[in-house]
């Protein structure tokens, strides 16, 4: 069973506020979810999967998450957007995240970087 974290303290998620170009919004939350990434792989298990952004369909979006750990599960919601949280997120297994994050790379190998 995974834990799910909030960010560590002292990651903001960037807010939108009226007047501001969409697409640096959009530019913000790519950093922060960059800054989470480091943050993963510094902080994590050292597995290969630390440091790794999985995510799953939810409404309009994605639930995105950044794995710290495998042993046990740890991940960390990213909260940037619309937010969305996956309603089974705290069942995945480490079997699972790493099916997800092979997708994962697989998928970014087809389309060059895709996430």
């Amino acid at each position: 069973m995974a834990k799910i974290f909030s960010p560590p303290k002292g990651f903001t998620p960037p807010e939108i506020r009226g007047g501001q170009d969409i697409r640096q919004y959009i530019k913000d939350c790519d950093d922060y979810a960059e800054h989470l990434v480091k943050w993963a792989k510094e902080n994590g298990d050292g597995s290969s999967e630390s440091g790794e952004i999985i995510a799953f369909p939810v409404a309009d979006g994605k639930a995105r998450y950044v794995v710290v750990s495998m042993k046990p599960v740890s991940l960390i919601h990213i909260d940037t957007g619309d937010a969305y949280q996956f309603r089974y997120v705290n069942r995945l297994t480490a079997k699972d995240v790493r099916e997800e994050v092979r997708r994962t790379r697989s998928f970014a190998k087809l389309f060059k970087g895709a996430r």
